[in-house]
């Protein structure tokens, strides 16, 4: 009896020795296509490098990349010959995985993914260890850290696209259909704030009138035991049509004046509030918007150019310069020229109309922290930020962190109000809030100001360099966004070491500035 267990332990012994040793390991798939797999069509592998979720709308299977998949103009000016590389990379950069159990988020994360190869963009799953941005990271409240990059804030404020929050004139085809799909709409939405526990919100498709802003003003004082009001703009309600409004903690600031709306475009979608810190008296403008939208025909300059910007790139072009425009107006009015500009501006990153903000000063604040990895929006699987937070270089300095919340974009769309009946804060809506922590101080002056035309980084003996940023800071990102150095500028050359081979996003901050650039470590 002895000798047969001996033998049976040995045969499981060896044949698990064989399936170890058949296992084929791909070690680095950062520039991988999936035609790689081709030769490997009924074998088992494991990739080494995690491998992310980048789309879970299929019930029978979920699209995985080595990369997270970014809209092109998110990240490339269009038809830039990076964008161009982008489309190449985005369209060969994913497979289908089949046989995986349980609810699993984008962006999630699969270390050591091992599986079977059943055609040359299938796989079928065998195993993996899950990691990060699953609901239980984000259930005890957004990372803090986030809004302690640059100090402690003292005021947060919080934008947020609510995907059509109406509390009448339902049945329209927009919102809810009936009262009790709005109660369930309004549960998960006032759970979002409440967790965020801002002390300004801006909202964007809100319902007219005051109806809406008075009952998220009333929620958020009944779940967090603060007083909030919200701003009156004197409307009323008409249909389903919505708007941009304010609502804001008493007990942390006071409207300081009166509203400013701005109806270039679309109405009633474009409006200015400045607001009063109550313990400083220190003042800051906050603009909130809500652009032209993609969908629908154009022509002339709204006709679809097929360079990745859509319908009506036109319009919202034209409703970037009516910000700026009335930007300069708005700080003789309130005499302060410290903005915030916010909302769903219904254009990526690169494209005309927030290009045409940076060039009129504005600093782009989701590429200032956190490089090209920001997002808040997820379309087809592809990644990008329709939802921004600019400021002029005075207000920067006052900036001390800013996060897209990844409470909507990366949820799986059944979790709706009106697909189920999911009562968590999470798909409260299709976009995240974004947060930016503040710390007003008209005098700052946190870091002496960079020259950015002389700031330049360049290579000796093959180690990276930063030039002429002395008394700044730089941070070092992986392309999937992950921070992997950072440190201050104490010399006038100053090199970037223990980075290992590939490559980087590179930001370097001086006050009210940011130079950022591509680094390859050979």
């Amino acid at each position: 009896m002895r000798r047969i267990i001996t033998l049976v332990l040995f045969a499981i012994a060896s044949s698990l020795s064989l399936l170890a040793a058949t296992i084929i390991t791909i070690d680095n798939p950062e520039e991988w296509t999936y035609t790689e797999l081709k030769p490997y069509v009924g074998q088992t592998i494991q990739f080494a490098t995690p491998m992310y979720i980048t789309n879970n709308y299929s019930s029978n299977s979920l699209t995985i990349s080595p990369r997270r998949i970014f809209s092109p103009t998110n990240q490339a000016y269009p038809l830039s010959q990076e964008y161009n590389d982008m489309l190449t990379a985005d369209a060969w950069g994913t497979i289908s995985l089949s046989g995986v159990n349980g609810y699993h988020r984008i962006g999630e994360k699969m270390l050591n993914l091992t599986v079977k190869v059943t055609s040359q963009n299938k796989v079928s799953f065998i195993s993996c260890t899950w990691s990060g941005n699953t609901r239980e990271d984000l259930k005890n409240g957004y990372d803090l850290e986030a809004m302690r990059k640059h100090g402690e804030p003292n005021l947060i404020v919080c934008t947020m696209n609510l995907e059509y929050y109406l509390v009448e004139s339902f049945g329209t085809g927009y919102g809810p259909d009936s009262n009790a799909d709005h109660q369930k709409q309004r549960a998960k939405v006032s759970q979002a704030l409440a967790t965020i526990n801002a002390d300004v919100y801006g909202f964007v498709e809100i319902q007219q009138g005051q109806g809406a802003l008075a009952e998220l003003a009333a929620d958020l004082s009944k779940n967090t035991g603060r007083n909030f009001s919200y701003i009156n703009d004197g409307g009323s309600v008409y249909g389903s049509y919505t708007k941009a409004g304010f609502v804001y903690c008493t007990d942390k600031v006071r409207p300081y004046s009166k509203l400013r709306e701005n109806n270039t475009g679309v109405t009633n979608r474009k409006k200015t509030q400045a607001f009063q810190e109550i313990i400083t008296g220190e003042k800051f403008l906050l603009s909130v918007n809500h652009f032209k939208a993609k969908s629908g025909k154009g022509s002339a300059d709204n006709a679809d150019k097929g360079d990745g910007q859509g319908t009506f790139n036109g319009d919202r072009v034209r409703e970037a310069q009516s910000v700026i425009e009335n930007y300069k107006k708005d700080c003789t009015f309130y005499n302060d020229s410290d903005i915030l500009i916010m909302g769903d501006l219904n254009a990526y990153a690169m494209e005309d109309p927030i290009t045409l903000l940076r060039k009129n000063g504005m600093i782009d604040l989701h590429r200032a922290f956190h490089a090209d990895s920001s997002y808040s929006y997820v379309y087809r699987g592809q990644l990008g930020y329709l939802d921004h937070a600019l400021c002029n270089s005075t207000l920067y300095p006052q900036v001390t962190g800013m996060l897209a919340y990844h409470i909507n974009s990366d949820e799986h769309d059944n979790y709706t109000y009106d697909k189920s009946n999911d009562n968590s804060m999470f798909r409260c809506s299709d976009h995240d809030p974004i947060i930016v922590g503040l710390r007003l101080d008209s005098t700052a002056t946190s870091t002496p100001e960079i020259a950015i035309p002389e700031v330049h980084i360049y290579y000796l003996n093959q180690r990276p360099y930063i030039r002429n940023a002395e008394g700044g800071y730089y941070i070092v990102y992986r392309l999937d966004g992950q921070v992997v150095a950072q440190s201050s500028i104490e010399l006038n050359e100053e090199m970037i070491d223990g980075l290992q081979q590939g490559l980087y996003i590179v930001n370097v901050y001086g006050r009210g500035k940011c130079l950022q650039t591509k680094l390859i470590v050979p």
